[in-house]
């Protein structure tokens, strides 16, 4: 149950972070979008630390310490965006395969690829990983919105979304509201067709 609190105060707090956004970017970014980056902006931080720990002090090899890192950051990610942001009630059995797929390939295309391409032509290690994470986090929101986490509510549209809070908060997707059309009838309620 303070699973289920933590979720509605994390949903309610992205969503009036998303309505007070200026220049109409309310209407097009998704409460999820603003969930996604302060999520793994804290995850990236994370991933960054251990990045100059495992390289910059304990000395290990870029591939090594990128891969360690990014993983460790990855999976904290992945628990973080299902409970809290996109609030997934999937099977995780089902989910966290094609997660994983997603996290391999952006790490191959991103965060190794190009973060060991930027530092081979000399640009400074944490700075090239700065570089690959601006690539990656467009790529990474677009895949856990329509194809990780897709159907759950957190993957919905901007509007839908803020829509979907403020009829919570005003109270009118209480029974009278969209919970009621979905109920099943009860035996002295004729069954209307839809």
């Amino acid at each position: 149950m303070e699973g289920v609190a933590h979720q509605a105060r994390f949903a309610a707090l992205m969503t009036a972070i998303t309505r007070r956004l200026p220049f109409g970017l309310s209407e097009v970014v998704a409460p999820s979008l603003v969930g996604y980056l302060l999520i793994n902006l804290c995850t990236f931080f994370i991933d960054l630390s251990l990045l100059g720990l495992f390289h910059g002090t304990l000395r290990w090899p870029i591939p090594a310490a990128v891969t360690l890192s990014y993983g460790t950051a990855s999976v904290l990610s992945y628990v973080l965006n299902r409970v809290l942001n996109f609030r997934s009630h999937d099977d995780v059995g089902r989910q966290f395969p094609v997660y994983v797929a997603v996290s391999v390939s952006n790490y191959l295309i991103f965060v190794l690829g190009l973060t060991d391409l930027l530092s081979a032509v000399g640009v400074y290690y944490e700075f090239s990983r700065i570089l690959a994470a601006c690539c990656e986090a467009v790529y990474l929101y677009t895949m856990l919105r329509f194809v990780v986490f897709r159907g759950s509510p957190g993957a919905m549209g901007a509007r839908e979304q803020v829509t979907t809070a403020t009829e919570r908060e005003s109270g009118s997707g209480s029974e009278s509201g969209s919970a009621a059309q979905e109920r099943p009838p009860t035996e002295t309620e004729p069954a209307t067709p839809r």
